[in-house]
């Protein structure tokens, strides 16, 4: 299996919303089309705001590591497949 190449990282644990949704936002707006955000984000509610804000605006989003207490998602807008 390929090794995923993130393009730009966030490490939004602590982050409040809508805080870390508009953070990723933001970064993705700056990324070219084939590009990959990987975002370290706390469980719970920013967890849900930010991965159905995400969907909801096209981009597509994996969980890709689950803690206790956190998650890293990857996000692009084109057509990877990871």
């Amino acid at each position: 299996m390929e090794e995923l190449v993130f393009d730009h990282y966030l490490d939004l644990r602590g982050t409040p919303c809508p805080t870390n949704f508009v953070r990723c936002s933001l970064a993705l707006e700056k990324l070219s089309f084939t590009k990959i955000l990987k975002v370290d984000l706390d469980k719970g509610e920013p967890e849900k705001s930010v991965v159905s804000g995400l969907q909801e605006n096209g981009y597509k989003v994996k969980i890709i590591n689950t803690k206790s207490d956190w998650i890293t998602l990857i996000v692009s807008c084109g057509h990877q497949s990871y």
